[in-house]
């Protein structure tokens, strides 16, 4: 399943860029947008319909926020969940932020709608193949398979963490956590809710691409596009009122061994990378569902998805093959204006 990993962050663990400038005369609504290093993406912030007062106050909150993400949830550099990580391996409970229970919590959510395809208590499979790391590509071979085999074995999950409060405790110490596959979603979310409580109900939160967005953009809804595996972009859309659009995709991050090339996202259930789904789209409510659900997708594969997609609750779906063919739900084809020369089949489920 998993990863889109965490990397180091830069020397000045996050970088705030403000840029706020005017959308036409002096008169006419400010569009504000500021920036930050996070997770190893460029996040972006546009804040349409602000006042400047309330939108530094935000983007000077978020920033305080952004960081304490990047220290607790850090799935290699030591922080709270490298320390939770060592307990678990020693059979120890460990104590956790509020954030970190709440990861837990969706986590297993997650885990139990996809039968296991999303699981992020595989850490120590994703640290096996190199994954954790912000240089990309990696080269070399592949682990052994009896490397591979042996940790499969061990069946860690997300499900055999126990929260009382905010002490975790797990019965199988193979459980290593990484959050690759749900953090961005989930701090995309957490932005958007601190975003509400400060009177702004007009903003996108971008992520690389992965966003929600909330409200209008003035006069007209946000409109968005959808990035393309071969690169560009694979169609539009336009957001309606408060939706996350993610995509989680094969074609950035990877092993590359002399002609063989090994996907980031890892099967859990075979710990081996995933190869004929390029990427998933997802649109739903919450951000955390659809980072989660889009590598769960790519996990299930072009034989699987749409059972996985039904289990979720999720209709509006997009999965395009390794020969770039998109497989798209009907109610995502109604919303995705696709660009010229996209062979595409809707599937009704």
């Amino acid at each position: 399943m998993l990863t889109q990993p965490m990397p180091r962050p830069a020397t000045t663990a996050l970088c705030l860029i403000f840029c706020l400038f005017l959308a036409g005369c002096q008169q006419q609504p400010a569009e504000h947008k500021a920036q930050f290093f996070i997770f190893g993406t460029l996040l972006e912030v546009s804040l349409w319909d602000t006042p400047p007062e309330t939108a530094s106050r935000a983007f000077g909150e978020l920033q305080d926020m952004f960081q304490q993400m990047h220290n607790d949830w850090h799935a290699w550099e030591p922080g709270q969940l490298t320390e939770i990580n060592r307990a678990f391996q020693a059979g120890l409970p460990a104590l956790a932020s509020p954030s970190i229970v709440k990861l837990v919590e969706y986590s297993q959510q997650a885990e139990l709608k996809t039968d296991g395809r999303f699981n992020p208590a595989i850490g120590a499979l994703v640290g096996l193949w190199g994954f954790h790391t912000s240089d990309y590509p990696i080269e070399g071979p592949p682990p052994a398979g009896s490397q591979i085999r042996a940790l499969v074995a061990t069946a860690p999950s997300s499900l055999d963490i126990t929260i009382d409060g905010q002490q975790l405790t797990t019965s199988n110490r193979a459980v290593q956590l990484d959050f690759g596959g749900i953090a961005k979603g989930y701090a995309i979310d957490i932005a958007c809710d601190h975003l509400k409580t400060l009177g702004i109900n007009n903003a996108i939160v971008n992520a690389g691409g992965d966003l929600r967005a909330m409200g209008d953009h003035g006069s007209r809804p946000w409109r968005i596009a959808v990035r393309s595996p071969g690169g560009g972009i694979i169609g539009s859309l336009q957001t309606t009122r408060d939706e996350a659009v993610f995509t989680s995709g094969n074609y950035e991050r990877f092993r590359q061994d002399q002609l063989q090339r090994y996907p980031h996202i890892l099967d859990p259930r075979t710990g081996w990378p995933v190869q004929d789904v390029a990427s998933v789209t997802v649109i739903t409510r919450q951000g955390w569902l659809a980072d989660a659900a889009a590598t769960a997708l790519i996990v299930a594969g072009l034989e699987e998805w749409q059972g996985v997609a039904i289990s979720l609750g999720l209709d509006q779906v997009m999965l395009v093959d390794e020969t770039g063919k998109a497989w798209v739900t009907e109610k995502m084809n109604e919303r995705l204006e696709f660009v010229d020369g996209v062979e595409k089949e809707v599937v009704n489920f």
